[in-house]
């Protein structure tokens, strides 16, 4: 009995330091993650941008600047991120965008985006389709054929 014990305190032990580490990482990155969003609101502007496409890929394949490759950590490199190729003015580019409105944006849309640096963080359309998101299904709402 006594070795159950004490292998249940132990165990309760690593468990109650792995808790305690993980809230401290947890705050560490939201402070840093506040951060950073306040210098993208900082650095933001409003662009009028023609949307051609848009796709999720590996940050190699997206065409971005290779000091971007460069600057990203090895382990982000092999991520699919959303990236969009818009037409601003003469120039045609790739931008990455957030993942919430990565699903609204449509091809072939005049929109007027908030772009920080090559960051895609809000957008209002202007012309072209309309986005309508996905009707929920029930609990059993698969189709029957």
């Amino acid at each position: 009995m006594k070795a159950l014990t004490i292998t249940l305190i132990v165990i309760i032990a690593v468990l109650l330091v792995a808790f305690v580490v993980l809230y401290f990482l947890g705050r560490k990155a939201e402070k840093k993650q506040a951060e950073q969003q306040k210098t993208l609101e900082a650095n933001a502007q409003t662009v009028n941008l023609l949307v051609i496409d848009k796709k999720k890929l590996k940050l190699k394949e997206a065409g971005l600047p290779s000091i971007v490759v460069e600057q990203t950590p090895k382990y982000m490199r092999r991520a699919k991120l959303p990236i969009v190729k818009v037409k601003a003015g003469p120039k045609v580019m790739n931008l990455i965008c957030d993942g919430k409105i990565f699903d609204q944006i449509l091809p072939k849309q005049e929109i007027k985006a908030t772009v920080s640096g090559i960051y895609i963080t809000n957008f209002k359309r202007i012309r072209g389709p309309v986005y309508e998101p996905p009707k929920k299904k029930g609990l059993f709402g698969k189709k029957k054929k």
